[in-house]
């Protein structure tokens, strides 16, 4: 085992539940190394939902809620504003955060609340079978659209900004080393931080909407797909059509943060409180 797989991996919990080639260990690796880096093992929360991404945190050898269905970012929020001082950060897929967990998410972009989520991203429902995602490509087949998806997806960075996100960033798993250092700066970031990971599932995106369950295969069409956000300002809107802008996509420093205007409101009210009783 690697030295950081020995050092931060609960053993108890391994193997974990991924299928061979799967993106979500790449992830995970990525993960791992920025916990390294950091040194920020004993002052962390991780909080899972539901799905194959949301088991990250189990196997992690921390501190870790692995609650309902969609509900990862609600439980970090109330975790956060009882203890400010921790490092939470929420594991989560592309339908447990943008479909069940929507309305959560969205909330906490506007709250800027500061926790880190990580969404891995792999198109598809893939521990329950592979149905439709809130990100499937328009017009793919998958086990509730077998005539095609009907219904266009969702780009999951325009809306994290667009609810008020404060740091917003998408790489893939074949961009390992952009993605930890995206994970870095999502954690060091004062507020909301949003971090799209687009992960391969050779066994159901792969059979359904791909057509090649290979995984090295699948990472050479997602990292063809991506255009870095430097590049991406070059070309034209043609140019862009069917490619995927990966980077740091949106920053902004200075905005209120809900945990500390919490506190400050509830410190002003018992000042006042407390001058009022004298």
């Amino acid at each position: 085992m690697h030295p950081i797989a020995e050092k931060y991996l609960r053993k108890s919990a391994l193997p974990t539940i991924f299928c061979p080639g799967c993106g979500h260990g790449t992830v995970l690796n990525s993960f791992l190394r920025v916990v390294d880096d950091l040194g920020i093992i004993d002052n962390l929360s991780l909080v899972g939902g539901i799905g194959c991404s949301s088991w990250v945190p189990v196997f992690v050898n921390t501190d870790v809620i692995h609650t309902l269905h969609g509900r990862a970012i609600a439980a970090a929020t109330g975790l956060k504003l009882a203890n400010p001082q921790r490092t939470v950060m929420v594991f989560s897929g592309d339908g447990d955060c943008m479909g069940i967990g929507g309305n959560h998410f969205i909330h906490a972009c506007r709250r800027n609340i500061d926790i880190t989520v990580i969404m891995m991203d792999n198109h598809i429902y893939g521990m329950t079978g592979g149905q439709l995602a809130p990100t499937t490509p328009f017009q793919s087949k998958t086990q509730t659209s077998p005539y095609g998806n009907p219904e266009m997806p969702f780009d999951a960075c325009k809306v994290a900004i667009a609810a008020g996100a404060t740091y917003v960033a998408r790489w893939t798993t074949a961009h390992p080393r952009e993605l930890a250092k995206a994970i870095k700066e999502g954690i060091r970031h004062k507020g909301f931080s949003f971090i799209q990971a687009v992960s391969q599932c050779p066994t159901q995106a792969g059979r359904y909407i791909y057509g090649t369950g290979d995984p090295a295969e699948m990472v050479k069409m997602v990292k063809k797909s991506s255009v870095r956000l430097a590049w991406a300002g070059k070309m034209s809107p043609k140019e862009l059509e069917g490619k995927m802008v990966v980077g740091t996509l949106y920053e902004e420093q200075g905005k209120p943060e809900l945990s500390e205007s919490l506190y400050a409101m509830m410190k002003g009210r018992k000042g006042q409180h407390e001058q009022n009783n004298h």
